[in-house]
């Protein structure tokens, strides 16, 4: 017992129903992976964020930014990794920012993250409709109608991954692995292939040219992040994971340093391909499918598929770690109850899965049938997903010197990381937003639109239901099945 008299091992667990103590460290890793979606980013994102890219100097090295990019990201791994190593949470930074913050300000970091994460899971279904019906124009096989044709591909996928995720987390975990992995096999060597051949067009020189345009460098940052984000999504699986304070910390670890050399190999290659391509597949949607189309639109075919699974991938991991802060909210009485349900034999988060899907599906429907431009449509979600990954960042990051004051372990170190972390993503949040702003774009408003509903929900829980506010922030706690074999604790 604690001096207040709280109990240290309780009867149940506050995230009963979960299927406890299930993963070994693969399938935790596969989890922080499929969220970043290597092969996927990399195909995608450099020819989305840098006009550079198509346009020769008229954009931020991608080299460098997405340098800066890693850079920060690793700075965010060391502050979640202190936590990740004390705490058994299941819904992520949400509960960090509890601890360490107050449950107000958790509130908001929870909005934040599941904003983030449903973004990229939207763009990834998204992005999953549109190279799977590149792949079947590669193939020759064009369909009559093809908005009517990506939109039920863009459902499929939605169920398919409805139905993994409520199946389990280990087999969706193993089948996202096999998927990246397959496809980065496959960028790889179709990637070889196509500069063994072209030989000529592959010129290093031009792809560490800097040109010194630092006014579309912090935007470009900020998107070049979304190729990283959900790195930190292993957070969410402590209550699952057979040894979570080993196996988190380090699978967040490891991922943004794996993450940023493979996309760096990735827009030195794709910097030099399409600075070399036609204007119109460098402003693709689909740039590297158009490239290689061009010679091959069997191979284009094959690194069309590989890519949407790759996407299909990030977008069950997103959808896994939103449904676990949801689920989470749902027990604590601060989402409705129903959402903190779990399913009676997969043992999973299965109302919490089933009731945000739907949202999650219908937002790349609608930019379909409305005729958007996949590129604009991709544009945006990407970089109001990171706004929503970064908002969580920088209230996590300030977190850790207080949570581990908290528990009597604070450190100088905690301090300094944590501060410089905190300003660092804050300084880059802050300098994308406003030019953003300077530019006209609607995505700093919407961002700026979801921060200020969380703040107003949390002061109407204050105000009106303070008990279910204070109970922000459970995590898995050790109950006396996990140390007495079920007898009751004196």
């Amino acid at each position: 017992m604690s001096a207040r008299g709280d109990r240290f091992i309780t009867p149940r667990s506050p995230v009963e129903g979960l299927r406890r103590r299930n993963l070994s460290f693969l399938p935790v890793f596969a989890q922080a992976v499929a969220a970043v979606a290597p092969a996927g980013a990399m195909s995608v994102i450099p020819a989305l964020v840098f006009p550079g890219l198509a346009f020769g100097s008229n954009g931020p090295n991608p080299v460098v930014t997405f340098g800066v990019a890693m850079a920060v990201m690793v700075l965010v791994a060391f502050c979640l990794r202190p936590m990740a190593k004390r705490m058994a949470a299941v819904s992520g930074l949400y509960s960090y920012t509890a601890k360490g913050l107050g449950q107000r300000t958790a509130i908001t970091a929870g909005w934040s993250a599941m904003f983030g994460y449903g973004l990229v899971a939207m763009a990834s279904l998204l992005l999953v409709g549109i190279y799977v019906a590149q792949m079947f124009t590669n193939l020759g096989v064009p369909a009559a109608d093809s908005k009517i044709f990506t939109v039920l591909v863009v459902l499929a996928a939605a169920a398919g991954a409805s139905l993994l995720m409520v199946r389990g987390i280990r087999i969706s975990a193993w089948f996202t692995l096999l998927m990246e992995t397959i496809s980065i096999g496959v960028l790889a060597v179709l990637m070889t292939v196509y500069f063994v051949f072209n030989p000529s067009k592959f010129n290093l020189g031009n792809v560490f040219t800097w040109n010194g345009n630092f006014d579309a460098l912090p935007i470009g940052i900020v998107v070049a992040v979304s190729a990283f984000v959900g790195f930190e999504s292993p957070t969410t699986l402590g209550g699952e994971a057979q040894r979570p304070f080993a196996t988190v910390p380090r699978a967040i670890t490891w991922t943004p340093i794996l993450m940023g050399a493979l996309c760096i190999l990735a827009v030195t290659a794709q910097d030099a391909a399409l600075k070399e391509a036609p204007l119109d597949i460098a402003t693709s949607s689909t740039p590297l499918s158009d490239l290689f189309s061009q010679t091959s639109p069997a191979a284009a075919a094959v690194l069309d598929l590989g890519i949407a699974a790759s996407w299909f991938a990030c977008a069950i991991a997103s959808v896994n770690a939103l449904a676990r802060i949801f689920f989470c909210m749902g027990r604590e009485g601060v989402a409705p109850k129903i959402a903190g349900r779990t399913h009676p034999v997969f043992r999973t988060p299965s109302m919490a899965i089933l009731s945000v899907m739907p949202v999650v599906a219908a937002v790349p429907v609608v930019v379909i049938i409305s005729g958007v431009s996949p590129y604009q449509g991709l544009v945006s979600l990407l970089t109001l997903g990171a706004y929503g990954y970064l908002g969580s960042y920088i209230l996590a990051s300030a977190s850790l010197p207080f949570f581990l004051r908290r528990i009597g372990e604070s450190t100088y170190s905690s301090w300094i990381v944590g501060g410089i972390t905190t300003l660092a993503v804050g300084a880059l949040f802050w300098t994308a937003a406003a030019a953003s702003i300077r530019t006209g774009s609607l995505q700093t408003v919407v961002y700026a639109g979801v921060l200020l509903a969380s703040v107003l929900y949390a002061t109407f829980l204050r105000l009106r239901f303070p008990k279910r506010l204070e109970s922000v922030g459970i995590y898995d706690e050790t109950r006396e099945l996990d140390l007495f074999q079920g007898r009751p604790t004196p």
